[in-house]
């Protein structure tokens, strides 16, 4: 068998008798790259970059702190009060929780009816999904906020309903929706297959559900949960219309009580952006990262 030569570009190590062109084959590599991240916006951020933004808060601080001249600066009033809006956060979260636990059962249970055999439970689980899905969260919120009683009386005791609960409930049924559509989706991208081999074992629907795919759309339905959950954190603060005391309320209660400055509005709502931010960015990128984790491999 004659020997080859040693040509430019050409990789005579590989297990075959044909050359595989190394540049040919780096550029198709790099066309399918380009083209699977085409339209994805990337922000290469260097160290020096963080720097130069720490740079410019601390000469805009310095400005601002100089043109008040002998009053309390903006950012020394907000250190001040940073333990009232933090306060007024943790309602946020206390909010977001409940109500995604509470959409989490109600939405559990109206997709798995959404897949259920009887068609006057499928087709009245579907126009419930549909209503509160494609209604506006704002409007739900003050639906629910006005039509709920303020108290209710059983017997000789009432029982008071704060604003902070009817907030729960507004919340919660948008989330209801959304995934229940989750739950219906994950359900039937499950292979025909596999209700095909429980029936084959006799297994009832009830247990084909419960002990073979629901387990198997428990990966599926994670990642979208979670981005359902940082939608909902991000949501709260709309509840600050109807007056309950939660983050926006406690800075414009902290604004109030110094006179409503206008020099506070870029500190106080900078630093509530920012708490918020800090909160929900790590869920984000860890939905990311779960979504690439249990991607179904075709």
């Amino acid at each position: 068998m004659k020997r080859c030569r040693m040509l430019t570009g050409v990789n005579t190590t590989a297990p075959t008798r044909l050359p595989v062109l190394l540049p040919s084959a780096a550029a198709t590599i790099g066309a399918a790259r380009r083209e699977r991240h085409e339209g994805t916006f990337r922000l290469n951020l260097k160290l020096w970059h963080g720097g130069a933004l720490l740079l410019l808060l601390l000469i805009f601080l310095g400005v601002a702190e100089a043109a008040n001249g002998t009053r309390e600066g903006p950012w020394a009033i907000l250190w001040r009060w940073k333990w009232f809006v933090l306060q007024g956060f943790g309602l946020n979260l206390l909010i977001s929780f409940l109500a995604m636990a509470l959409g989490t059962v109600a939405g559990a249970v109206l997709g798995l009816m959404q897949v259920s055999l009887l068609a006057p439970v499928r087709t009245s689980s579907w126009v419930v999904t549909q209503f509160f899905r494609n209604s506006p969260w704002l409007v739900l919120l003050f639906t629910v906020m006005l039509l709920l009683p303020f108290e209710i009386e059983i017997g000789d005791t009432v029982f008071p309903i704060p604003d902070w609960t009817k907030a729960v409930i507004g919340f919660s049924l948008p989330i209801m929706a959304n995934l229940s559509e989750v739950v219906r989706g994950a359900v039937i991208s499950i292979p025909s297959g596999q209700w095909e081999s429980s029936e084959s074992l006799a297994f009832s629907r009830r247990q084909t559900i419960w002990m073979i795919i629901l387990p198997q759309c428990f990966k599926r339905m994670i990642p979208p949960w979670m981005n359902w959950y940082c939608i909902l954190a991000m949501a709260t603060p709309l509840c600050s219309i109807m007056g309950v005391e939660e983050s926006v309320t406690h800075v414009s209660q902290a604004m109030a009580a110094e006179d409503n400055r206008p020099d506070l509005l870029t500190p106080f709502y900078s630093f509530l952006l920012l708490i918020h931010f800090v909160y929900t960015y790590p869920i984000a990128r860890w939905t990311i990262s779960l979504e690439r984790k249990f991607a179904v491999k075709l």
